[in-house]
């Protein structure tokens, strides 16, 4: 029995994609107010064993071929780096010569370990939230000694020396990281970090979306903002 689940497969800029989270449950290093999946009651930074391992990259395999999939966005309940066969799940996708994606918060960028894993994908996804050590502490609630400088500085080290496509996925919450001067210090991360791409997205579902979410005219200019601006990339 598999342990993984997916999303629909989906064309993105020509490709055919698949989605697939690699733990059984939540596990993260962080505990967010405002995430879809819930409380993290597995709050751990450090590798995880999951039963049924062989049966989930037998499946994953059989998903990639039956279906002609070119790249596998490996994006997970929490933080997928967790998962102690990830290096395993991503050595399968390459054999099949399809391109992998990973999404991660970010903040394990800064071992060696989880670097070097990130290393062998195509693209990583790094996440912001909050810019602010209070707004990091009191609405992202991550691992005791976590401290939002650190995250940013281990995202921009990792980028520095990784050489696939670097994408950087910022949320912009309404009464934390949406006013003029919060926006500015966005820009100033961004060219720091030189990401390859820039997403902006916003609280979209509806338990945090009366409290958290912006509207659409503000949206609007915060992305135009922020997918705008001029960053040295990385040679």
């Amino acid at each position: 029995m598999s342990s993984f689940s997916y999303k629909d497969i989906y064309i993105e800029d020509g490709r055919k994609i698949v989605e697939v989270n690699i733990l059984p449950e939540k596990y993260c290093n962080f505990d967010c107010i405002f995430c879809p999946i819930g409380r993290s009651y597995n709050k751990v930074d450090t590798p995880q064993s999951f039963e049924n391992m062989n049966d989930s990259l037998k499946e994953l395999e059989s998903m990639i071929e039956k279906n002609g999939v070119e790249l596998v966005f490996i994006n997970s309940k929490g933080e997928a780096l967790l998962n102690d066969k990830i290096y395993d799940i991503i050595e399968l996708i390459k054999r099949k010569k399809v391109s992998v994606r990973l999404l991660s918060n970010g903040y394990l960028f800064g071992k060696a370990e989880y670097i070097k894993i990130a290393n062998t994908c195509d693209e990583v996804v790094g996440e912001i939230k909050t810019i602010s050590e209070e707004d990091f502490q009191k609405i992202q609630r991550p691992i005791v000694g976590y401290i939002l400088d650190e995250y940013i500085s281990n995202m921009i080290l990792f980028n520095r020396q990784y050489r696939g496509t670097f994408i950087l996925d910022i949320t912009v919450i309404k009464g934390y990281n949406d006013d003029d001067k919060s926006i500015d210090k966005i820009k100033s991360i961004i060219q720091e970090l030189s990401p390859d791409k820039v997403i902006v997205e916003r609280m979209n579902d509806e338990k945090f979306k009366k409290k958290l979410g912006i509207s659409d005219e503000r949206f609007e200019e915060i992305s135009k903002e922020l997918c705008n601006i001029k960053s040295v990339k990385k040679q």
